[in-house]
This record gives C-alpha cells, structure tokens and sequence, in this order.
C-alpha cells in the first residue's frame, strides 16, 4: 500500500486511531481523517465527544479532517455523499477501518468501499483484543475512556486513562477488552502520530440515556 492515496474513518478514539497509524506505517498517505457527528447534537456518533474536540485531534496530528453532519435514519446515505467529491478531489484509492472481530461492520465498510470504487483497509482485522490494546499503548499512545454503557460498566471508569492496570481491571468486567461491541469508547489525547498533545482541563461526568460519559469542559493543546 506504499503511496497509497487513503482516507481514514476517525472516531476520535482508540481503535480508528491505532487502525491509521498502522496504515501509515505500512507507507499509506492518509490524506484526510473522516468524521461523523450527529446532525442534532453535533457530538460523534456513539462516542459522545463533541464535533470541537475531534478537530482539536486533527490540529494535534496534522491531518486535515472532513466532518460529516449524518442523520440517523439515513447514515449511510449522508457518509457516502459525504466523502464522494473527496475521493475524487484526493485521488483516494482506499479507506482504513478500526473494525477488529464484528463481522458485520466488516461487511458494510466492504459493501460501502466496493460501491465507491475504492479498496478497504482492516489493519486490526482479528487481532487478538487484548493483544492490539497493549500494543497500542506500549506504542506510546494515551486515551481515557469517554463513554460506557451504565449496566455494563461502572462511571467510575469514565475519564480514566488506559493502561495496564485498568487493561486488567477491564478484563475483570468479562467485556471484551476493546469495547468492540460498545461497552465503552475512548478518545485519544497523545500518540507518536500527534505533533501537540491535548491537555483536558475540565470535564465532568453525566450520565445520559443509559450510558456513562466524560464531558470535557475545557482543553488545550500543548506542545511536546
């Protein structure tokens, strides 16, 4: 994939951002992180953090981000419109994916890339969990957890920062260990890939439809 042309879906969080690093270093240009924010609250989809803070990433990295407005009962509709003058603006051969061991996911990003006439990307395709969170931390990234489902994990867990010990801990819950079925999210503030790191200066904790979440308030980008 050396000089690949390539877009990267980008959540904000850990999965989307290990699957882009391992992309670049497998020699691919990502040309542009894409992102999908809720039309109603302008917050990621599922993650929960705010259209704001996934740009504040795309600064800290260095890649330009297209953010994309979805409706929920017409998601796919509104990310294929999204990104198709981009493909073709970009020269864009392939998109990358974080999808890890849900199957389905793994279909639809094939389905959507076959129909937009690009190649898809799965660097973290049924890597053992456990195995691809410890490589992404001893990779010198660092994430919190940003949100998780209240009947599955406690709120004491938000805004804590991935490490081996909460790794452990994580493991305890009987969940699986990257949160692949949405029993918890992360938003990443550092990595190897970032020239800025985020500095989270403010935030609390709400508990909102079911599901446990970090609002961070206040941030600052800080030079490394």
């Amino acid at each position: 994939m050396h000089g690949l042309n390539v877009l990267a879906t980008w959540s904000g969080g850990k999965d989307s951002c290990f699957a882009s690093y391992k992309a670049m270093l497998d020699g691919a240009n990502i040309t542009n992180l894409v992102n999908t924010i809720s039309e109603e609250t302008q917050r990621v989809r599922f993650h929960g953090i705010e259209d704001t803070l996934v740009q504040a990433q795309a600064e800290a990295i260095g890649i330009p981000l297209h953010q994309i407005e979805t409706r929920g009962d017409d998601y796919e509709s509104d990310f294929k419109e999204g990104i198709r003058s981009l493909i073709l603006d970009r020269n864009i051969q392939a998109m990358v994916f974080g999808d890890i061991h849900l199957e389905p996911c793994r279909k639809w990003a094939e389905r959507i890339c076959r129909e937009l006439d690009i190649d898809v990307m799965e660097p973290l395709w049924n890597r053992p969990v456990k195995e691809i969170l410890i490589d992404f931390m001893r990779s010198g990234f660092e994430a919190c957890i940003t949100s998780c489902q209240a009947d599955l994990v406690s709120g004491k867990y938000v805004g804590r920062r991935l490490n081996e010990d909460l790794l452990e801990e994580i493991i305890g819950l009987g969940i699986d260990v990257c949160g692949e079925n949405g029993e918890f999210h992360t938003v990443v503030t550092d990595g190897p890939i970032f020239k800025r790191r985020i500095d989270v200066l403010e935030s609390q904790k709400v508990l909102r439809n079911g599901y446990w979440f970090w609002d961070i308030k206040e941030y600052e980008l800080v030079n490394k």
